[in-house]
């Protein structure tokens, strides 16, 4: 049973590598679409409907691209349609989702003290925040305020800076870092699925037909694109943050990912501009180093509880559930001898000021706590201690870790 926990240490690797690569195609077919369409220039004697066109050349080849403002006179016999990358980057997103902070749900997900949740209780809101932004995002852009864009987005930045704390209220720091990047990613997917892509098969369908197709669903579709571009580097930083505490395990983490967005829109911005004009606004890389220094300035308030606070604390039945299994006196004490110079609230190893990944090993609850990553990184695998760390763990102290892991899930099970 033991074994467990490495298989679906490799299938989240699947599932990661398979997000890792759509989410590549995605964010290519999307950035390269925005930069052709503000780059296209006026030329004589283009075709009726033809809104611009560009010459651009790549691979040793030259291509020459028109767009059509609407829709050509006839459909074509090959059409292409981007929405796959959308559609599999989030089906593959929330698979992982499911499987890191649902099923690891006790200890990635729900932080006690924090909120007082059950695990399905934690899964049901996790689900809901999800989709909740979708709706609300919608209902800005159909109501009055999507005629006027800056207004609009002001609205829904202030909606994610609620989300945004609220999701700190309830999760760990890391699980609301990604389920706030869960609710931008999906607010994009449903962009493509129920806007974009509904939209383009009405102009096709108008165009086998034989009608004249409605230019106001090419537009629709062309804002809703745009919005995606701008939400684009937020989501990814999002969903870059587990690896850095100093984004997510800190007291104002909120308002650290709230910047982000931020940010985002001033380098799209220099971006876009640049693609339109041929000369982006300097200012906006002044913008975003200034909000990047306030978002460090933020960091240093750290979120960690204290050793006291952290030894006062009740054990979980998770935590409760693996220091009561045999041998968690012996692996505690590897643990502490092995692991806990960097693994801190307060790191003594030079130079490191964070624990690693914001994973602390210091009482008996920590270490019941991270029991599978001790498991996998310190008894099946030799990641951890690292190489050049000051204690070398023997194979014996491995064997102990393996050998509690396998006590505590077998009396799980």
């Amino acid at each position: 049973m033991y074994d467990l926990a490495a298989i679906w240490d490799w299938v989240a690797f699947a599932v990661r590598w398979l997000h890792v690569i759509t989410a590549i195609a995605w964010i290519g077919s999307s950035f390269y679409f925005i930069a052709l369409d503000l780059g296209l220039k006026k030329a004589p004697n283009l075709p009726a409907g033809v809104h611009g066109e560009e010459w651009q050349v790549h691979g040793g080849g030259f291509y020459h691209i028109r767009k059509y403002l609407v829709a050509p006179e006839n459909m074509p016999e090959h059409l292409v349609w981007f929405k796959w990358e959308s559609y599999t980057t989030w089906l593959s997103g929330a698979v992982l989702l499911m499987i890191i902070y649902w099923l690891g749900g006790e200890l990635y997900l729900l932080d006690p003290t924090r909120a007082d949740l059950s695990l399905w209780q934690g899964i049901l809101i996790s689900a809901a925040s999800i989709g909740v932004g979708w709706l609300l995002y919608d209902f800005l852009c159909k109501s009055r305020l999507g005629d006027h864009p800056t207004a609009m987005m002001l609205a829904l930045f202030l909606i994610i800076v609620v989300m945004s704390w609220g999701l700190n209220q309830l999760f760990t720091g890391r699980a609301a870092l990604i389920h706030l990047g869960a609710f931008t990613a999906t607010i994009m997917t449903a962009n493509v699925f129920f806007i974009i892509i509904p939209n383009q098969k009405i102009v096709v369908e108008d165009l086998k037909a034989g009608r004249t197709p409605d230019p106001e669903y090419g537009k629709i579709a062309k804002l809703r694109s745009t919005h995606n571009n701008y939400l684009t580097l937020p989501v990814i930083f999002l969903m870059l943050s587990i690896h850095y505490p100093l984004a997510f395990a800190t007291e104002y983490s909120w308002i650290i990912a709230s910047l982000v967005f931020l940010t985002g829109v001033t380098i799209r911005h220099y971006f876009n501009t640049m693609h339109a004009t041929g000369s982006g606004p300097h200012w906006t890389w002044a913008a975003t180093a200034i909000l990047f220094v306030i978002m460090a300035w933020l960091s240093v308030a750290p979120m960690l509880d204290s050793l006291e606070e952290a030894e006062a604390r009740a054990f979980t039945p998770l935590e409760r559930q693996f220091a009561s299994a045999d041998g968690f006196g012996d692996v505690f004490d590897v643990v502490l001898g092995n692991c806990s110079m960097c693994h801190a609230r307060e790191p003594v190893w030079e130079g490191m000021h964070w624990p690693p990944n914001g994973v602390v090993l210091e009482t008996e609850s920590d270490v019941a706590r991270h029991a599978r990553q001790i498991f996998l990184q310190a008894g099946v695998t030799h990641a951890m201690p690292p190489p050049n760390a000051i204690s070398t763990m023997d194979a014996g102290s491995r064997a102990i870790i393996v050998a509690w892991y396998r006590n505590a899930t077998r009396s799980r099970n």
